[in-house]
Order: structure tokens, then sequence, then C-alpha cells
């Protein structure tokens, strides 16, 4: 059975192991890997994760197995969006971005990512979030409907980077006109 838990400082080094193991899931077919390998070393390192653990604007969560094992992972940023083409698709306030979604590969289709969901709604829920945005590669239909089913909507675009090359994101949005996350 797996569970989820706020993740502490001592979840650091975890973080960063399933950060790397995962990233390239959401990269588009034809990436370079040396890009991915890069883009990695430079935003998911333990230096990385412990400052946000540390940054109260932020709030990590881990999916665990029955064991404690961790085997995926959220990560919400509180505020408003610095893209301009989100800031411009994302009309309810306040806002969180579902920066990170990540369960790995051998968890995949066992429900586990759909209780990690539901439990980071709750923590933007908690926090007084009246929606949730996150940018998901256009080219990643798996993602994408899972994000459907969990509420969310294509509100906008976006480019995101890793290393030189430019990448297309839908910008999908989950809100309610009721208030905090329905």
């Amino acid at each position: 059975m797996v569970s989820t838990r706020t993740a502490t400082a001592d979840d650091a080094a975890t973080l960063a192991t399933l950060a790397a193991a995962t990233f390239a899931l959401a990269c588009p077919p034809g990436t370079a890997p040396e890009h991915i390998d890069a883009f990695i070393a430079e935003h998911f390192t333990l230096d990385r994760f412990t400052g946000y653990l540390s940054d109260h604007g932020r709030a990590l969560r881990l999916l665990v197995d029955d064991d404690g094992t961790a085997i995926g992972y959220t990560m919400l940023v509180f505020g408003d969006p610095n893209d301009p083409d989100v800031l411009a698709a994302v009309t309810h306030r306040p806002t969180a971005e579902l920066s990170k979604l990540y369960v790995l590969p051998a968890s995949h289709g066992a429900g586990g990512a759909r209780m990690l969901m539901e439990a980071t709604l709750d923590d933007a829920r908690s926090r007084g979030a009246r929606s949730v945005w996150l940018g998901v590669n256009q080219q990643n239909a798996r993602a994408i409907r899972f994000y459907g089913k969990s509420g969310f909507e294509v509100v906008g675009t976006k480019t995101f980077l890793v290393g030189p090359e430019r990448h297309d994101d839908f910008v999908m949005e989950r809100m309610s006109e009721r208030g905090p996350i329905g």
C-alpha cells in the first residue's frame, strides 16, 4: 500500500535522486541526453533540494511504498507566476504552481500518482490557493490525460528550455469559482 507524506529537510537527497531518475520522462522524444543530464546537474542537486525544503513558498510531498521507500514526489510553488505567458493564462488568484509531479516508472498505473495529486491539491487548499497550474510538454500525452482526469484544463502555452532546446508546453490550470480548489 502506498501513502504520501510531507517531505522534510532529511529528504533532500532522496528528492534529488528521484528527480534525477524521473526528469527525462517529461522530456519529449529526441531531447538530447546531454541536455537532460546538464539540466539535472544544474537543477536537481542536493543543495537545490535543501533550499527548496527550507523555502516557505514551496511545499514538497513524497509518495512512499509500504516499506517507506520513496517512489514519487511533488513540489508546489506558491505565488504569482514569473513567466509572462503563464501570468496572462492563469487568471485565478491566489495560485500555486505544481512544479513537479513524478513517479518512478515501475510504479506507474498503480494509483499512486492520483493519491499524490490529491494530497498535493490538499496542500494547496490548506495554504489558500484558489487555483493550481502546471506546464506540461505538448507531446506528453500520458501526462496530459492524467492532468485532465485530475481536473486541469489547458488555458495557454509557454516555452521550457532544456539546455539550448526550446520545448512547447501547455499551461494547465485547475480552479474553482467557489473559492479554494474544489
